[in-house]
This record gives structure tokens, C-alpha cells and sequence, in this order.
């Protein structure tokens, strides 16, 4: 999908990095000639996509499905109040952004979905795979993926101010399945809307997850931690918690069994609560690319509305609908998917 950097590229910005003797002059020129995938370019996934960037990797795909708000912009890293008031594509703004930190690395900002349709053509051929999604379903399909096809990708999650961190190295280590076998069903576990999100809380995850990422791109892999990595920072904890040799599960249905439920689309669902907002991300089963300027002409007369070349955002009735070029959308004023159905179909159509 994308050409890899020339691993001779000037070395003089990374001198630093590369006095550090568990890298060297040999690990970074490996960094330099890697492709990293980034899912999620919100609280996390900015903050990978800026470390990674300045640290030199060759190939940066930064898949995020959201655009800019305000209420972004206190935990990430890449954004600002323009991005906000233009209604960015988290994926273009960041895009934009790291083209001028490091002109050396190739940025790729793609405005999409993760799913199940579309995981083969955006996933393939990178090295590494860093989780900056905001629900489970998305890791779950991650997960699947980077089982099935031997590549290896970092897990982490925060909420509140306490995270997850763990590395995962299929054939070596206990996959998400092993640990995690299922979502938590709904409602069973606090979330950004439910308990908020501190700043600082991201940066330490995100600081586990790139530095497991360096490790595994530099080519020393067996540097890379095998527990998981807890942090508090309200509470001014930092533990390490043993997965003993009984994790890695020869029933998981992933990494014993070999089923891949969600890259194969039999699990999961077309629609998402955001983490964060009062909103609902709906995804038709039969998505193609539509007509913005014609979904901006229908909607017009029934509300407030604002198009740019990436989406379409309308205030009707009591929600604020967000149509992408692919099909997609974000309904805010709802939780409930089966409503964001509802409005979906009465508005966009379908």
C-alpha cells in the first residue's frame, strides 16, 4: 500500500535517540525503514502518532474514523482550536501536523472505519499495529487480524485516570482473546462519558505503548515487556501485572482455535457509542461513497448546516448529524443505536 522510507535517511536528527545503547545507529536505521499503523488518531492514538513521527518511523497510517472538537482538545496532543472550528478530520489535521514535525517520514491520514470490510486493504503490510481505538470491538478486530496475519500490536486503554498497556506478539505472547475473551457487555464498565478522562493518564499509557512499539521495530523483541502495565496517576500507581505461563490459552478462539470472528465480520456490530460524547457512530451494511453536496442540498432547509470536503455536519431537531464521504455517521444526541438507526434513515437515507 505504501512505500517504505529509504533506511539511509539522514540519521543526525535522531542522535539522541540513537546514543541510547538499547538502540543504537542499527535499531534506528530499522526504525526508519519501518511502517507502523496507528487505529485511532484520538487521545492515544495522537499522542503515538507524534512520538513515533519524531522518532523516525518510515510509514505512518493513521486510520481514525472522527473529526475535531473542542472538548478534544484537552487530551490531544495534535489539535487545535482551527481544527475544531473547521470540523477536521482528526485523520487530515494529524496528517497536516506531522508533515511538518518530520518531513522524512511518510504520513498517511486515512478518513475510515476499521471494520471488518476494509481491515485486509488498511492493516496490510505494516510491521506494527498501536491501538488508539476507543472501544472494544475495534481491539477485538485488531486483534483477530493481527493473529491471523503474524503481526504484532500494542494494546491500551485508559479511563479516568487509570490505564492498560500491553504488547502482544502472536505465536509468542497470550493474545487480547486469551485475557479478554469477549466485550464487556454494555454498561458493565466506566467509560469517558461515565468518568471522565485525565490528560496525564494518556501520556503515561501512550509512553508504554510507543516504547514496546520502539523495541519490536528496532528488532529487539526480547525487550519487550510480558505483563501488563497498570497505572493510576490520581493515585500515584505504577504495577506490573504477571500474565504466568497459563495465559496464553490453547482454547483461546483467536490464537488456539485460529477463528476469527470479527475479521470475518460474524461478530460485531455496525454501530458504536463514542467514547466521550452523547453520540452513536452508524455504519450501513451496504456504505459506499456518497454525494456530500446533494446530502448538504437535503438537508438545508431543516436545520443548521456546514459542509467541507470531508463531511457534512446538520443540527435537526435535537441531534447534530455528521455524514462522511463513505457513508458513515456520528448522530450526537443519542446513546442508543437502535435511534441513530432511526435518524439515520429519516435524514441521510438508506
Amino acid at each position: 500500500m505504501t512505500d517504505r522510507a529509504d533506511p539511509g535517511a539522514d540519521l543526525a536528527r535522531y542522535s539522541r535517540q540513537i546514543l541510547f545503547e538499547g538502540l543504537g545507529e542499527e535499531g534506528q536505521r530499522r526504525i526508519c525503514a519501518s511502517s507502523v499503523a496507528v487505529v485511532g488518531a484520538g487521545a492515544l492514538g495522537s499522542f503515538h502518532a507524534s512520538i513515533l513521527a519524531r522518532a523516525g518511523v518510515g510509514v505512518l497510517r493513521l486510520i481514525d474514523r472522527d473529526f475535531v472538537e473542542a472538548s478534544n482538545l484537552q487530551r490531544q496532543i495534535l489539535y487545535d482550536e482551527e481544527d475544531a472550528r473547521q470540523l477536521l478530520p482528526k485523520a487530515t489535521a494529524a496528517e497536516r501536523k506531522l508533515r511538518r514535525v518530520n518531513s522524512q517520514v511518510k504520513v498517511e491520514g486515512i478518513v475510515a472505519d476499521l471494520n471488518f470490510t476494509n481491515a485486509d486493504r488498511l492493516l496490510s503490510g505494516v510491521d506494527l499495529i498501536l491501538d488508539g481505538s476507543d472501544n472494544f470491538e475495534a481491539r477485538l478486530l485488531i486483534n483477530d487480524f493481527a493473529v491471523a496475519r503474524g503481526v504484532p500490536w500494542v494494546y491500551g486503554a485508559c479511563v479516568g485516570s487509570y490505564g492498560l498497556a500491553f504488547a502482544i506478539l502472536p505465536g509468542d505472547t497470550p493474545c487480547l482473546r486469551c485475557i479478554f475473551e469477549s466485550a464487556p457487555p454494555p454498561g458493565s464498565t466506566p467509560t469517558c462519558d461515565t468518568a471522565g478522562v485525565l490528560g496525564s493518564i494518556v501520556a503515561v499509557i501512550s509512553g508504554v505503548q510507543t516504547a514496546e512499539a520502539l523495541k519490536i521495530l528496532s528488532g529487539r523483541r526480547e525487550r519487550v515487556s510480558r505483563q501488563i502495565v497498570a497505572a493510576d496517576v490520581w493515585e500515584g500507581r505504577l504495577q506490573t501485572i504477571e500474565l504466568g505461563a497459563g495465559a496464553r490459552r490453547a482454547d483461546c478462539p483467536a490464537c488456539g482455535r485460529r477463528q476469527f470472528e470479527y475479521l470475518e465480520g460474524r461478530a460485531g456490530s455496525d454501530s458504536a457509542t463514542l467514547c466521550g460524547r452523547n453520540a452513536v457512530q452508524f455504519r450501513p451494511h451496504s456504505a459506499s461513497a456518497i454525494d456530500l453536496a446533494e446530502v448538504e442540498k437535503r438537508l438545508a432547509p431543516l436545520g443548521r448546516v456546514a459542509r467541507n470536503p470531508f463531511l457534512v455536519r446538520a443540527s435537526v431537531e435535537s441531534y447534530e448529524i455528521t455524514v462522511f464521504a463513505d457513508g458513515r455517521a456520528i448522530i450526537g444526541g443519542t446513546q442508543d443505536p437502535g435511534v441513530a438507526r432511526s435518524v439515520y434513515a429519516r435524514y441521510v437515507g438508506g
